[in-house]
């Protein structure tokens, strides 16, 4: 399987989710090898989107000649694709959704109706795809705190699509945090095996990754003690 990583994250290789995503991939290879390529947006000349819709209109070509051609070159060989990234302003951090935008040439003005609503017709044929949304947040808990980005990703990919979720993040990158960051990550690669094997995650090992790893209130504390 082809596994494409858009990191959005400005950290790149020090990414506390990045970690989390990685360890999602582990469990995915335990199954059977993947080819993985990680891509870290805030390495890649994107230019911003202007709306001119002149891709929709003329196949794809877009009238900007930076790094985009070969992202969507990738992204449309791939057989998965990871949004790995911290919660910025509850959605994506600027340079990945600066990517995001310029997947425009995947579609076409034409629109159709897709049960309630309607969606543009696609320009090339990316049905194979399935998507992953792995976000994590310094906040304590998830609540009020991720369902943009999550309506977000469900609004991009309606289907075949696996959203995981992880508060107090910055743990990851604390050593003395490892007594519970490290069996975390134990259960983020057994989801990954699950999703290698079947697809999907059990839910109830969903609900175990994107819970606290410590007391909110105790996490609360840590953070402000520091500050």
């Amino acid at each position: 399987m082809k596994i494409l990583v858009l990191n959005g994250s400005p950290k790149k290789e020090k990414s506390d989710t990045l970690k989390i995503t990685r360890a999602f991939i582990d469990g995915m290879n335990e199954t059977a090898e993947n080819e993985v390529h990680v891509i870290h947006t805030v390495e890649k000349r994107i230019e911003y989107c202007t709306g001119c819709f002149s891709c929709m209109r003329n196949g794809g070509s877009c009238i900007h000649h930076d790094d985009m051609r070969e992202i969507l070159e990738e992204i449309l060989v791939s057989d998965l694709l990871i949004l790995s990234y911290p919660l910025y302003c509850y959605g994506m951090p600027a340079p990945l959704k600066a990517l995001m935008d310029r997947t425009l040439p995947l579609s076409s003005m034409a629109m159709r109706k897709v049960g309630d609503r309607y969606e543009h017709v696609e320009q090339a044929d990316f049905s194979r795809l399935r998507y992953i949304m792995i976000c994590g947040c310094g906040f304590p808990n998830s609540a009020r705190n991720f369902e943009p980005a999550v309506a977000q990703f469900k609004l991009m990919f309606p289907s075949e699509h696996t959203i995981i979720t992880v508060p107090e993040t910055p743990m990851f990158s604390a050593p003395e945090a490892d007594i519970v960051t490290i069996p975390r990550l134990g259960l983020v690669r057994k989801a990954g095996a699950e999703y290698a094997a079947c697809g999907r995650i059990d839910d109830g090992l969903l609900g175990e990754i994107c819970s606290p790893m410590i007391p909110e209130e105790q996490y609360a504390a840590i953070v402000n003690a520091g500050v």
